[in-house]
This record gives C-alpha cells, sequence and structure tokens, in this order.
C-alpha cells in the first residue's frame, strides 16, 4: 500500500474510487499500511449501526452537518457540528447516525488501516444486511444489533 505525495481531491479522491456502502458515500483519501482515510458523505435518516473494530482506532471530524455517536457500553451520546471531532478507541462499540434531517459530510480515519479499504471494496452496493455482517467480521469490524430508535 503506498499513497502519492500530493494534494488530496476531496471530489475525485484516492483513484477516482467511489463506494456506495449502506446508502453512504465514501471515497477514498489516503491509504498507508498505517492509516485510511476516506471522506464520507450521510444522508438524513443514515446510520452505521453500532459495531466494534478489534484491531484498530477510529475517528470522525463532520466538515457541515450534524452527526450522533453512540457508545452503548457507556450509554455516551454524542452530537458532533462542524468542526468536531470524536476518537472511537478499537475495542469500543460504537454507532453513528445522522438524525439531523440534513445531510452530513465528514472525514473518517482508522489506524492502522488493517482490512477496511478491502471491506468497503467487498460492501460497495450490498444491500443484504445479513451478508453485510458476515463479510464485516470477516474484515475485523464487529457489528452488534441496531438499537431500536436508529
Amino acid at each position: 500500500m503506498t499513497q502519492k505525495l500530493a494534494p488530496i481531491n476531496e471530489e475525485a479522491g484516492l483513484n477516482d474510487v467511489v463506494w456506495n456502502v449502506v446508502g453512504q458515500t465514501y471515497r477514498p483519501q489516503i491509504l498507508t499500511e498505517n492509516v485510511f482515510y476516506w471522506r464520507g458523505v450521510a444522508p438524513a435518516d443514515t446510520f452505521v449501526p453500532p459495531h466494534i473494530h478489534p484491531t484498530q482506532d477510529e475517528w470522525l471530524t463532520v466538515l457541515d452537518g450534524e452527526l450522533e455517536v453512540e457508545f452503548p457500553e457507556s450509554e455516551t451520546h454524542v452530537v458532533l457540528k462542524k468542526g468536531d471531532t470524536v476518537f472511537m478507541p478499537k475495542g469500543i462499540a460504537h454507532g453513528i447516525f445522522n438524525r439531523s434531517g440534513k445531510e452530513a459530510n465528514v472525514y473518517f480515519g482508522v489506524a492502522p488501516a488493517r482490512k477496511l479499504y478491502d471491506l468497503f471494496v467487498q460492501l460497495d452496493g450490498l444491500t443484504d444486511p445479513e451478508e453485510l455482517v458476515r463479510i464485516s467480521a470477516e474484515h475485523e469490524v464487529d457489528f452488534l444489533p441496531a438499537p431500536p430508535n436508529a
């Protein structure tokens, strides 16, 4: 995995790759062994169910819009607006929700990169939730049941 040293083009992303993962659009920006960084667009009423990265730390920064991050084990709920960042340590369950009624634009990152880029390649356009959970587990992302208020 190598990344050319050049300015990030937010619209084109890395090699013009664009994925649709459960209604959200992701554009990879940086990929090395140590980090995977991507831009996401979360339409209103979309979410990433609670899940755990057992081998990666994750963070996100809201560029515009609003997202909610929930940590089910501690019952912590964080509302993020433009410019806010949240850190989600490896091994800690978290879910990401757009309940704002408006689109949110976000930068995400994980370290180390591990298998997440390859996971998004396989999830692109997938609509079967059971298959999404199965494939994710093979790529070191373990989903929990979605809360009833998702």
